[in-house]
């Protein structure tokens, strides 16, 4: 079993993956993995999610998880679409007891300091920032991870290209999330390979 913070430091940036066609899927994760981005995180925001996450996993260097998994239910069928990880928008106690009774690496969002603690409580110390931008950006986020040193930090939402910089440069930072790498749609895939690979060369 891999750890949390292992995928973390696999590639600076997880894709952050909408699939709307099954068809989509094993052309984007293709095209990701050729471009250095191996950490796929397919959203459970389409109906298409679960099968899209089966199909990618036949990509080989893919490491496939699921995102958006928000309570005990959805974590049972992203991991029973083989799942490598498990990522939340946010931290609940049963969702944190239940990823660590499964023993599948997770990563749970969080926005503020009595989510850390929450977090901290459960034995995680490896979390998603989420919403970077909306809740504060860098400036929030430095101020957060002060108290907790020995967190480590995944920023989601609202990170671009341009930003992803600003925020690998922060310690606490293993890697950023960003939606941009995986446009929804079909796959142009040598386009998708090309914005991975700027993507991957951000890393320090």
């Amino acid at each position: 079993m891999t750890a949390i913070a292992d995928i973390m430091q696999t590639a600076p940036v997880i894709p952050v993956i909408v699939v709307d066609e099954v068809e989509h899927a094993v052309p984007l994760a293709r095209a990701l993995v050729a471009g250095g981005l191996r950490v796929l995180e397919v959203t459970l925001r389409t109906p298409a999610a679960l099968d899209a996450i089966k199909a990618m996993k036949q990509v080989e260097g893919a490491i496939v998880g699921a995102g958006t998994v928000t309570n005990q239910q959805e974590l049972a069928d992203a991991i029973g679409a083989g799942s490598e990880f498990i990522v939340s928008p946010g931290l609940t106690e049963s969702l944190g007891k239940a990823a660590i009774r499964e023993g599948i690496p997770f990563l749970p969002g969080i926005a503020n300091a009595g989510d850390i603690m929450r977090g901290l409580d459960l034995g995680l110390t490896h979390f998603k920032f989420f919403p970077a931008m909306a809740a504060g950006g860098l400036p929030a986020l430095k101020a957060l991870a002060a108290p907790f040193g020995q967190c480590r930090f995944c920023p989601t939402g609202g990170i671009t290209l341009e930003n992803a910089p600003d925020w690998l440069g922060f310690d606490p930072v293993l890697c950023v999330g960003g939606s941009w790498v995986a446009p929804r749609g079909a796959v142009d895939e040598a386009e998708v390979e090309k914005v991975a690979r700027e993507a991957a060369a951000l890393g320090r």
